[in-house]
């Protein structure tokens, strides 16, 4: 009973103490967690004013971000009366076992400091990897995000991209249209030739340097293939192609050339009469 009476009598001192030190470790989270995002806008902001690459100054921000947050976790815990130091020294001690569990993700953070350091690409450029082809929206610690032709949004893993092979596409100005024409046999070369070259010559998105070939390729089973190779700007490519594409279909027409197409033969014999 008399423990009793001054555990009671220590009730208020208890409740007083460790509820000021739960409310002033609240209060620690909050600030610190609004104190990150203020580092990552902060960062990209001074990042960004000195035309820092877009891909290192999203990176660099989530990292600033990451190390505030932890830190704050950190003085939480020592703020309710858990022992800091030796909360690292679990973390210390636990360490293998989390890498081992965490492998794919320690995976993807090393390939995120590979391609900050390497930048294989960069926000914005249009690109093949792991099976994708888009344009890079943003590069995480992580991951990174995809925006396909349709208007898709894709996070792909970054240890999925830096194992692969990555088509970069916006790393030249300049791309060459490699298009096959085949025409019939009885189709005049020079002729076909003239055609190809005078819409190429009228075309706006084809580059006079570097100069384009017509050329003939092969004597194709049922063709005569020309190779059309022009060159245009990046930004340009499909919308050339597309159009050239319409432009040399309607000037060989207009200019009587045939485009052959499979074609399959089939003799009938008679059956002998019985």
């Amino acid at each position: 009973m008399e423990n009793l009476e001054g555990l009671l009598k220590q009730l208020p001192e208890l409740v007083m103490g460790y509820g000021l030190n739960i409310l002033f470790a609240i209060v620690i989270f909050f600030i610190g967690k609004y104190l990150s995002n203020v580092a990552k806008r902060l960062t990209a902001k001074v990042l960004g004013s000195r035309k820092v690459d877009q891909t290192v100054v999203s990176f660099v921000a989530n990292l600033a971000w990451a190390l505030v947050f932890v830190f704050t976790v950190i003085a939480t815990l020592g703020q309710i009366g858990v022992q800091t130091a030796s909360l690292v020294a679990v973390i210390g001690a636990a360490g293998l076992a989390v890498g081992l569990a965490l492998q794919g993700s320690l995976s993807n953070f090393a390939s995120g400091v590979l391609m900050v350091l390497f930048r294989p690409c960069r926000v914005g450029d249009f690109i093949e990897a792991a099976g994708i082809v888009g344009v890079v929206d943003e590069i995480t610690i992580f991951s990174t995000k995809l925006r396909t032709g349709d208007n898709k949004v894709i996070v792909a893993p970054n240890s999925a991209i830096m194992n692969g092979t990555i088509t970069n596409y916006s790393t030249m100005d300049k791309r060459r249209i490699d298009l096959v024409i085949g025409v019939s046999y009885d189709a005049d070369i020079r002729a076909t030739k003239e055609v190809l070259t005078k819409v190429l010559d009228n075309n706006a998105f084809v580059l006079k340097d570097p100069a384009y070939t017509v050329a003939v390729s092969e004597l194709g089973n049922s063709s005569v293939d020309f190779v059309v190779r022009p060159w245009v700007k990046g930004s340009d490519y499909w919308p050339a192609r597309f159009e050239l594409l319409e432009q040399i279909k309607i000037a060989l027409d207009d200019a009587g050339i045939g485009i052959p197409y499979p074609q399959m033969d089939i003799h009938v014999k008679a059956m002998p009469s019985q």
